[in-house]
């Protein structure tokens, strides 16, 4: 099963938007990403079309913004 993608970046603002989608549509459905502490993942989520995060990926590759915490261009510092 392929699973949705979340990327952020640790602030309150994804911290809150992990845990919503989390809840509404369930751990085992969503790989989370925190690209602070996996910057070697930067470069992937780009390439999905992420701008900001954060973000969730479904599996179609649609890329969902929810509630702009930071750009890629300040995750990648």
């Amino acid at each position: 099963m392929i699973k949705s993608v979340f990327y952020h970046a640790g602030c309150p603002v994804c911290v809150s938007a992990e845990h919503d989608i989390i809840s509404l549509i369930g751990k085992d459905n969503v790989e989370i990403v925190h690209l602070a502490e996996e910057k070697n993942r930067v470069a992937e989520a780009e390439a999905k079309g992420v701008k900001s995060v954060p973000a969730l990926v479904t599996p179609n590759g649609n890329v969902l913004h929810i509630n702009f915490g930071a750009s890629m261009a300040d995750v990648k510092g």
